[in-house]
């Protein structure tokens, strides 16, 4: 249950309330709310000289429900909106790890040119192996902040685990939760402590509804700049790296009120599908888009196989612009 307070309700009162009802308490505006389990279907007693607006639902999807708040929540990038009311798609790319200050170079002069905004990269990487090159960490977050000085980008990097998350969200302007970090309550409930926008990607054995219940422990924290992001579910088929779920995506945008992103790069794990699972990924009007490009793929430390060349992703650049025109989405 959401329960929206009275105006004037002070902060004082209100932390009481929720002390009192076991609820988290978000300022949200000029009011207070409190959050508590959707088992809970009627205000209790003790609220009811409080209270100015109540929502019941039927599970605990409540602060990312529609149902709650009608449309998308807006995500502000410094002098970029998405979401709201918004029909803008935003390009996120840049490689899969940071290796070095040339090979990040590259691909940042390449994505300038371009006029992308926001360059992705990792330094703390949550590999599969213990044997795969793991990120530059320290070293790597320093070089994208040069290149964020340098180009002006705004940079988005993952967290791997809750022992570099303050490192991670005094470096990112986006912070990037991994599908293997998905259920870290640590990084989880450290995000909904900031207000910087945080990218969740979804676990790839992870239902819908636990991947929006992992996006409540943010939103509860008091940050309301979640982004959910898709990036494929692992399924019986062995041909691709996952099955990117556009299925469940559609229900993501008529159940939620989070922006969505998107990222083939992962769903797809082969280069020569990226561009074709790209531009359907854009005509489903959403929010976001995450590609891998790298200078020399075959060199890549991780995830070679999945990076588009830069020819290759110049010419994909292009192509996702008339997409999104195609549907009256800029593409920024």
């Amino acid at each position: 249950m959401i329960i929206n307070l009275k105006k004037e309700v002070s902060e004082e009162k209100a932390l009481a309330l929720a002390k009192e009802n076991k609820a988290f308490l978000i300022k949200n505006k000029q009011e207070y709310v409190l959050v508590n389990s959707s088992s809970i279907k009627e205000v209790p007693a003790s609220l009811e000289n409080y209270v100015s607006e109540f929502f019941v639902f039927p599970n605990d999807m409540q602060l990312s429900s529609s149902d709650y708040l009608s449309g998308k929540r807006t995500i502000q990038l410094g002098d970029i909106q998405i979401g709201g009311k918004n029909k803008n798609t935003l390009l996120m790319a840049g490689p899969c790890s940071v290796e070095s200050e040339d090979q990040i170079r590259k691909t940042a002069s390449l994505l300038k040119g371009l006029d992308i905004k926001v360059l992705r990269a990792g330094s703390y990487k949550p590999r599969t192996s213990p044997y795969s090159f793991q990120g530059m960490g320290s070293q790597g977050l320093k070089l994208l902040d040069k290149m964020r000085e340098e180009f002006g980008f705004k940079i988005i990097t993952e967290v791997r685990d809750s022992t570099h998350i303050d490192e991670i969200i005094a470096y990112a302007d986006i912070v990037q939760i991994g599908a293997k970090s998905m259920y870290d309550h640590g990084i989880l409930r450290k995000c909904g402590k900031v207000q910087k926008p945080v990218l969740l990607k979804r676990g790839f054995g992870t239902t819908l509804q636990e991947f929006v219940q992992a996006a409540e422990f943010i939103l509860s924290g008091g940050n309301p700049n979640v982004i959910l992001c898709e990036r494929g579910i692992r399924t019986f088929e062995t041909k691709t790296r996952f099955s990117l779920d556009l299925s469940g995506v559609a229900y993501l945008k008529h159940y939620t009120n989070l922006p969505i992103v998107l990222d083939p790069s992962h769903a797809m794990g082969y280069a020569y599908g990226v561009p074709d699972l790209a531009k359907a990924c854009i005509a489903m009007g959403v929010e976001g888009l995450l590609i891998e490009v790298h200078p020399n793929p075959a060199e890549a430390k991780s995830d070679a196989l999945q990076q588009l060349n830069h020819e290759e992703f110049t010419a994909l650049y292009q192509d996702l612009k008339a997409v999104a025109a195609s549907i009256n989405y800029n593409l920024v």
